[in-house]
């Protein structure tokens, strides 16, 4: 046991020292340029975002509702905007041609109005009943470690995406862990088990959990990074926007090109003990996408850069006849 355990600990480095020493290498070849132009962009744009910020901490007038009120419309307009072509895709199958890109074509298709009416509910009571006195707690913790949200103090551009960087890190953690152990015998039955009624999700699902979980695996990991590093708010506002278009692409049941693949998350949901992560990096630390390496989804589990949906790019195996 000790031994595997080592050699998937020695693969997970090799397989995250190559993709950090590929990204080195590439940002090594292009620093000057891509920094250049990022510069000259948020040069050009960087007064222009400050004086709406400027002009929307005025207006306000109080961190305190900044904080709460702002944060809260601002994350319900993301996901409620983010959700909007999904809920009247899935609902009525139009625009069609997007139907080819769902995972589990045989379900969900179309999905029924009463499970999609009780996920809303469910979602909307976790937006307000859980999320706001959530918020309200941020408020008073970031108030506790310096966080600003003073127009005077948003942060440069090379920072921010730092920031950025270091908040999906320890989300990836707080995420993985937090989700892992809610699939605790003991926990699931109780806590869990709301999440994974949908074998086969839609966009909304991504909130639908019991508010336990809600708390401590879909809100408090996304606010640990800004936290810990005594961010303003404007950018942890940024990384929200990120974690909840992310979230919703992971459930949303389609692969679509040019977007994140959900084909991991949408296979927990199929499979339940199999990647609990967001990234990947501690489900190949722990072994715990070792069914989802060998399986198809696996292969498919790239970015679509064309329009070929990936179940055509790589079909399912003919079925065997019964009679043989």
């Amino acid at each position: 046991m000790i031994v595997v355990r080592l050699t998937q600990l020695f693969d997970s480095v090799k397989q995250t020292l190559f993709i950090l020493g590929t990204a080195l290498i590439g940002f090594l070849a292009l620093r000057n340029s891509v920094v250049w132009h990022m510069q000259q962009f948020w040069g050009a744009s960087g007064d222009f975002w400050q004086r709406q910020w400027a002009a929307m901490y005025n207006q306000v007038g109080n961190e305190l509702l900044l904080t709460t009120v702002g944060s809260f419309v601002f994350t319900v307009s993301v996901f409620w905007l983010a959700n909007a072509v999904l809920l009247v895709l899935d609902l009525t199958g139009w625009p069609a041609f997007l139907l080819k890109y769902k995972i589990q074509a045989d379900k969900n298709n179309p999905v029924k109005k009463s499970d999609l009416l009780r996920a809303v509910k469910v979602a909307i009571f976790n937006q307000t009943v859980v999320g706001i006195p959530f918020l309200v707690a941020v408020y008073y913790a970031m108030r506790w470690r310096g966080c600003s949200c003073s127009p005077d103090d948003l942060p440069t551009f090379q920072w921010a995406v730092f920031e950025l960087a270091i908040f999906t890190l320890v989300e990836e953690i707080g995420f993985y862990y937090s989700h892992r152990l809610f699939h605790h015998p003991k926990l699931y039955k109780h806590i869990h088990k709301v999440h994974h009624e949908w074998t086969a999700s839609i966009g909304v699902v991504s909130i639908y959990a019991h508010p336990v979980e809600h708390v401590l695996s879909n809100i408090l990991p996304p606010a640990l990074g800004p936290l810990l590093m005594g961010s303003h708010l404007a950018t942890t506002w940024m990384f929200w926007a990120i974690a909840l278009l992310s979230t919703t692409v992971s459930h949303c049941g389609y692969h679509f090109p040019f977007l994140p693949s959900p084909e991991a998350h949408d296979f927990h949901h199929q499979k339940f003990n199999q990647n609990y992560g967001a990234l990947g990096i501690l489900d190949r630390l722990h072994g715990t996408d070792a069914q989802f390496r060998n399986s198809l989804a696996y292969q498919r589990h790239f970015l679509l850069l064309s329009m070929v949906p990936v179940s055509q790019q790589i079909p399912d195996p003919p079925k065997k006849n019964k009679a043989e």
